[in-house]
């Protein structure tokens, strides 16, 4: 990070910029863009902000963003390729340690998440009224009119009366 870093450093001097008109000029203080420029990464707690900020900085500059950003992206694999499961596995045991171990008020309620049934009753009530639905069609279909029966038998005897 320090030579990405140094780098955006050497291109704002040769721009002839200050580094006072460049963070006006990108909306960041003074001390965030020395930061960026001396590769201090701890000093921002956001990472994605952080490489945001890199971004418009080097467009700004004139450079490619897209080529810094892939920079910055190779510094962080490198950098959080380093940590080992077992660290990783060991830090998150210490952190539940210390909510077990937190002292709690007996004074305290717990509060215990409710899961939201709304979506589950709409569905249920949504397939009883398509059946519903379904059911009164079939029954109107399946009603014969009485003056359908007339037309046909008059018609049987229309035919047979012609022959």
């Amino acid at each position: 990070m320090k030579e990405l870093g140094n780098y955006l450093k050497e291109t704002r001097i040769n721009n002839g910029v200050s580094i006072e008109e460049a963070a006006e000029d990108n909306n960041l203080s003074t001390s965030q863009l020395e930061n960026i420029e001396s590769g201090n990464v701890r000093a921002f707690k956001d990472v994605y902000k952080l490489k945001e900020y890199i971004r418009s900085y080097s467009k700004y500059l004139g450079l490619d963003p897209v080529e810094v950003a892939d920079e910055f992206n190779d510094f962080l694999f490198e950098h959080t390729s380093k940590i080992s499961l077992d660290d990783i596995m060991e830090a998150k045991k210490k952190i539940e340690e210390k909510e077990e171990n937190k002292i709690k008020s007996p004074y305290t309620k717990e509060y215990k998440i409710k899961k939201d049934y709304k979506k589950e009753i709409y569905t249920v009530l949504l397939v009883i009224l398509i059946a519903l639905i379904v059911y009164l069609v079939i029954m109107l279909l399946d009603k014969k009119p009485v003056h359908n029966e007339v037309l046909v038998n008059s018609k049987e005897e229309v035919y047979e009366s012609t022959y």
